[in-house]
């Protein structure tokens, strides 16, 4: 047919007007196809990260494997049984400090944030084991202590003498040396916050032990110096950190006494932490801060698709309202989630209105569009099935597990270990020393993965820095394989 026939018809009303009515329904289909993309992708929840998909498995070194026969446990020790792991399909772990350190309070008291404690192994076995776990898809979150030192840090020990740089990094006053007390604040485990130094003439605080003297958060160096520290972990591919005791990060410089529990009580009955309320050493203004500075630059290293570092804050408060403000905001990044440790309080009362009341308490304060977490136990506090009866540990673990959100196991609590039964000589722990019945050597006894030798922990020697808890024969990893 001519072209300008085709053309004389196709100006023709009936021809004209469905060719246009089809064209316009085109366009309105593909509009209407384009919004309900848009709508799907909006309103459906963003991809799980890799520290939402799994569970948090807690590895408190010296109790999990001893690779030397020396009785502690190591990093070789851990790289031994990363299959572990993979078969519990655990992708996040957390390892308990392994910095060098006299080991005053056992890993927490840090000489070098640098360095890997010989009692754990090397640097070369650090790195050999966080390129091993990331072989195998597994993240590794390391315990950050920013509060204090050890007083045998070189930090402190230029301070104290005077020097100039670092005579600032850490919180000292003017103090008697016969009564060396400021005022009536109390450490963690006990007795005066304060302890005259000889050598500076001067006392200086510790929120935790004498030998854990607190930084001075004040101080721009010593910021500088833990955002280093944060880099140098972060430069060596580690995947987030457990910031540690994060409440205590800063005090009043006032320095006036705390108010009293029980105001009567004469001041030298002082000496316990449940005698004050801690107005003046804990959650001051500028805390938050601090914790968006060091978020800020862990997400520099979080720009690569997969590599999110995540930042988990610790700190038991009261109140949960104070809790909450560590979650970030709209605003402003802070920790992706602080510890619940709403759960810790399951043995008060095993009904399902207590468990319902602990869930609810979490769910109803969290921010919106805030990740949930759940703690039954750690390095802190007595085993869940010790404190709760064994009957009630697989029950507690299937909780943990079917909640919303990120649950953190303690090593050994998948396979129902109970604490141990430690005897005054045998206490470690200096919570235990100076408390009997707040010591924390009953839940660190060593991982029991069969029923060998040390059940399994340590198979070259008869040597556990613990005593193995006596029903390792039975309740072992190698047996629940086989249950």
């Amino acid at each position: 047919m001519p072209k300008e026939v085709l053309l004389l018809y196709s100006s023709q009303a009936r021809y004209r007007v469905p060719r246009q009515i089809f064209f316009w329904l085109t366009v309105a289909c593909t509009l209407v196809l384009v919004a309900l993309t848009i709508t799907v992708i909006a309103l459906s929840p963003r991809c799980l990260s890799w520290w939402q998909a799994s569970p948090v498995y807690q590895v408190y070194p010296r109790s999990f494997k001893d690779s030397d026969g020396d009785g502690v446990g190591d990093l070789k020790g851990i790289l031994q049984q990363l299959n572990h792991f993979q078969y519990l399909n655990i992708k996040s772990v957390s390892i308990s400090p392994f910095y060098r350190s006299p080991m005053r309070d056992f890993g927490y008291d840090v000489e070098d944030f640098r360095a890997i404690d010989p009692l754990f192994g090397t640097m070369r076995d650090f790195e050999e084991l966080l390129a091993e776990m990331h072989n195998k898809g597994l993240k590794l979150i390391m315990d950050f202590i920013p509060n204090h030192t050890s007083d045998r840090h070189r930090w402190f020990n230029l301070s104290r003498t005077g020097d100039e740089h670092y005579k600032d990094y850490y919180v000292w006053t003017n103090c008697n040396a016969t009564v060396p007390r400021p005022n009536n604040w109390v450490s963690v485990f006990g007795n005066s916050s304060w302890t005259y130094d000889d050598v500076r003439g001067q006392c200086y605080l510790h929120q935790f032990l004498k030998e854990q003297p607190d930084l001075n958060f004040r101080n721009p160096h010593v910021r500088k110096e833990m955002i280093d520290i944060i880099h140098f972990w972060l430069e060596k591919g580690v995947d987030g950190f457990r910031m540690s005791a994060v409440k205590h990060l800063l005090e009043a410089t006032h320095l006036r006494d705390e108010p009293q529990v029980e105001p009567n009580k004469p001041q030298e009955s002082i000496t316990s932490q449940w005698d004050l309320h801690h107005d003046h050493t804990t959650s001051q203004l500028g805390l938050h801060d601090l914790l968006r500075e060091w978020r800020a630059e862990m997400d520099i290293y979080s720009r690569e698709p997969g590599r999110h570092r995540v930042m988990v804050t610790e700190s038991y408060d009261d109140e949960v309202d104070k809790t909450m403000m560590y979650y970030s905001t709209p605003l402003v990044k802070e920790s992706d989630f602080p510890f619940n440790f709403n759960l810790l309080d399951l043995p008060k009362n095993t009904s399902g209105f207590w468990v319902q009341h602990l869930v609810r308490r979490w769910m109803a304060n969290m921010p919106s569009g805030q990740w949930p977490n759940w703690v039954v136990g750690n390095h802190d506090k007595p085993r869940i099935a010790s404190r709760a009866g064994r009957g009630y540990a697989r029950v507690i673990n299937m909780l943990l597990l079917t909640l919303p959100g990120t649950p953190t196991v303690y090593y050994g609590e998948e396979i129902g270990m109970e604490n141990i039964n430690v005897t005054w000589s045998q206490t470690l722990d200096p919570a235990g020393r100076y408390n009997a019945s707040a010591g924390r050597d009953p839940q660190r006894s060593p991982m029991q993965w069969s029923s060998g030798l040390n059940a399994g922990f340590n198979g070259k020697t008869n040597a556990t820095w613990l005593p193995v808890h006596p029903d390792y024969s039975a309740v072992n990893v190698e047996t629940q394989k086989k249950d």
